[in-house]
């Protein structure tokens, strides 16, 4: 039991009660980050899978913290939480701000900034989905860079995080912001994955504006040849926001 206490009882917190709660029930799609109804309902389902409940209120979030089921997040050097954001998330969530706030700033040299996080029912706009999983603390919002390149780094790795199936990502335009449905089991064992493989043959590198595979080459001490069989290239094209294999020396 992850919560405490349920309330999918309740009818407006469980929209998906007779959906398979398995991850693999769903077919992987083109990513877009349009957002589509398969998508609210991926995420529903892990919502449901992982036995989180729909926060009513502050207080109540305050209580999971205290249980240990959230935990309290701050502005980092990385990234800013805006003021007036109620600042609680899964562990998972903070884990990833951490991860993707460092690469954020390095690629694009600014801060990430997040406009939202766990956000109670008493606590959603006007205009939020009854269907959002922001009362679980499994979500975060990303305020849209008005920097072409920023945006278009961070929604090239949402893009390939959702093909991992570690989130769902959507772009949403009042206000423009993206939207971030993180699955927690799912991205704790990727990122396992990926600290084990740290350690093994290989590394994985986030392409950056005006990365070439020749110049990724020369600073890992390996060979473009050696980086086109590794991540299974027919060419040189790489793109900013990729994430692809460097094999270790």
């Amino acid at each position: 039991m992850r919560t405490g206490f349920k309330s999918w009882s309740r009818a407006r917190t469980c929209p998906l009660a007779l959906l398979a709660v398995a991850a693999t029930a769903f077919p992987v799609e083109a990513q877009s980050l349009r957002g589509s109804t398969p998508s609210l309902d991926r995420q529903n389902s892990m919502a449901r899978s992982h036995d989180y409940t729909f926060l009513d209120t502050t207080e109540q979030a305050r209580r999971f913290v205290a249980a240990g089921y959230l935990v309290a997040v701050r502005s980092t050097a990385d990234y800013e939480v805006k003021s007036g954001v109620v600042p609680y998330a899964r562990p998972a969530v903070a884990l990833f701000m951490k991860r993707l706030g460092s690469q954020y700033r390095n690629a694009c040299g600014e801060k990430l900034v997040v406009t939202s996080l766990t956000r109670p029912w008493s606590r959603q706009p006007r205009n939020a989905s009854p269907r959002s999983v922001h009362p679980t603390g499994m979500a975060l919002d990303l305020r849209r860079s008005s920097r072409s390149s920023c945006r278009s780094w961070l929604e090239g790795v949402l893009m390939q995080l959702e093909g991992k199936g570690v989130l769902e990502a959507t772009y949403e335009r009042r206000p423009p912001h993206y939207h971030v449905a993180l699955f927690p089991d799912q991205y704790e064992t990727y990122v396992q994955r990926l600290a084990a493989a740290s350690t093994d043959a290989e590394q994985e590198y986030y392409v950056r504006s005006g990365d070439s595979l020749w110049e990724i080459a020369r600073d890992h001490g390996t060979t473009v040849r050696e980086l086109r069989a590794a991540n299974n290239l027919d060419g040189s094209r790489i793109y900013a926001g990729q994430v692809i294999t460097v094999p270790r020396r």
